[in-house]
């Protein structure tokens, strides 16, 4: 390894490889180690990803990793495990890694319930090891900009939040998608593939919540299995009230809404553009420049073709430049507050806390 470099294990051959590959390298990351579960697809995606060596076993590739790691970063202690699977077993593979002294970055939810969840952040914290959560939106430009427009007073006091999406992920029955994805006992539905991302926006924008009445449902022609949409009502601690609806089984282009009423104007997002009203009128926010992301590495399948980077890449290597600096015990880079697996939990009460309340009929939860 070069000097200086980190030591990475992926584990995940599906996102793992087309966004936590590129974004950890684009960082200045070193990934020297793939596991999965499926021996042949491992390989082939090893061999297409251009990593030197795959596992079965976590503990395998740690044991590998261990001489890997570069000693002006810690040596074996400056490895970085990845967790790119299923959200059931998100924990287990993280608290492996916690075990063995190993920086962690977990994708979200990074638990199937909050008691989960507040096992992993007392493990963390107990072995003293970096640990983030793979909440990347916070980076998204526009979503920065829109919580800068909020913290910067342009709307006065924020009093009312709406963010509405319809998707058509999963609207077509005949979709290919995972089987886990509509498995509940596997952590599927859309509450925690989408969901989990807005309730850590809210409360990156606007703190945490205080309560909410939710409903999970489905709304395409499927029968059985994990919500595709879900709806709640929330008040923030600060006492913002707010709703937040989204359908991943909704026919159609998708739509969206992201808006905040303040006590003397209002911010929303339209297309990727920043908009601010008040008394003077109608404005477009410039998108600042230590917001903006960065070029997105270009993606060469197995046949040597281009293809465009997932659109997740460019978030996700600014979150691994976050990992990548607390590691390093060097101060995080920009304006953006890091996801850590506290966050995690937060996200993980705000979730339980929703299907309780879809549970009662839509009844009343206190966080």
């Amino acid at each position: 390894m070069a000097t200086g470099t980190i030591a990475a294990i992926v584990v995940g051959t599906g996102f793992g490889c087309r966004v936590h590959v590129p974004a950890l390298r684009a960082a200045g990351f070193e990934v020297v180690a793939l596991v999965g579960r499926d021996p042949d697809r491992l390989a082939r995606k090893a061999a297409e990803q251009g990593i030197p060596a795959s596992f079965t076993d976590l503990d395998a590739a740690i044991d590998a990793a261990s001489g890997a790691g570069d000693a002006a970063s810690g040596g074996a202690n400056a490895t970085l495990v990845t967790v790119a699977t299923t959200p059931d077993t998100h924990a287990a593979l993280s608290q492996r890694a916690i075990a063995r002294g190993c920086h962690v970055l977990c994708e979200k939810p990074f638990a199937l319930d909050a008691a989960e969840g507040e096992r992993l952040v007392e493990a963390a914290e107990r072995a003293g090891v970096v640990h983030m959560l793979s909440h990347e939106f916070r980076w998204l430009p526009e979503r920065a900009m829109f919580g800068r427009a909020i913290a910067g007073g342009l709307i006065g006091e924020p009093r009312f939040l709406a963010l509405d999406q319809f998707i058509p992920f999963c609207a077509d029955p005949a979709a290919r998608l995972p089987h886990w994805w509509f498995d509940p006992t596997a952590g599927g539905g859309w509450l925690g593939a989408g969901g989990s991302h807005l309730i850590d926006q809210i409360r990156c924008w606007l703190g945490d919540f205080h309560s909410i009445s939710a409903s999970l449902l489905t709304v395409s022609d499927r029968q059985g299995g994990a919500e595709d949409s879900y709806s709640m009502r929330f008040r923030l601690k600060n006492g913002v009230e707010g709703s937040m609806q989204q359908s991943a089984g909704a026919w159609g282009p998708p739509a969206s809404l992201t808006r905040c009423a303040g006590s003397t104007g209002t911010v929303w997002i339209d297309a990727g553009k920043v908009f601010v009203a008040d008394r003077d009128g109608t404005r477009e926010l410039a998108i600042d420049d230590d917001l903006r992301l960065p070029p997105a590495p270009a993606v060469t399948d197995a046949k040597g073709v281009s293809r465009p980077a997932a659109f997740e890449t460019g978030p996700f290597i600014r979150l691994c430049e976050a990992m990548k600096a607390a590691i390093e015990g060097a101060p995080v880079p920009g304006a953006i507050p890091p996801p850590r697996f506290q966050d995690g939990l937060a996200t993980m009460r705000v979730m339980d806390a929703m299907r309780a309340s879809s549970a009662s009929g839509g009844a009343l939860q206190t966080l």
